[in-house]
């Protein structure tokens, strides 16, 4: 691995981190933020954390694969909500499993989740070494 690949991922990790810390705070502090900002970033946050999770997954490949994949991966989630078994309704119930999964199908997520990671796609091109 090179010092640039190395470089790269502890960078993409750090946004991670950043987006894990900034979506939770969507969800902790939603009442005491604008009502658009707490309805609609969460999910935006999450989304945009799945791509940068891909990217630091995939420094070497460019950057529309892991487009390609969070967005598959984040709608991939969404239309799994409308599979509700016992098991995972249970699973679901859980804060991880809530927060991974979600609760139930809704059409603005994928409106959400696009615009999470097309702006996360557009910095990562802006910002491209």
């Amino acid at each position: 691995m090179q010092i640039r690949d190395i470089k790269s991922k502890v960078i993409y990790c750090s946004a991670v981190l950043l987006a894990v810390m900034l979506g939770l705070g969507t969800r902790a502090y939603g009442d005491q933020l604008p009502h658009f900002v707490s309805v609609h970033f969460g999910d935006a946050i999450w989304a945009g954390m799945i791509y940068l999770a891909f990217r630091v997954l995939l420094t070497r490949h460019p950057l529309w694969l892991s487009l390609v994949l969070s967005l598959c991966f984040s709608f991939g989630i969404e239309f799994s909500q409308l599979y509700q078994a016992d098991w995972i309704i249970h699973v679901r119930s859980t804060t991880a499993g809530g927060l991974v999964l979600g609760q139930g199908f809704l059409w603005i997520d994928l409106v959400r989740y696009t615009a999470g990671i097309l702006f996360c796609y557009v910095i990562d091109q802006i910002l491209q070494y």
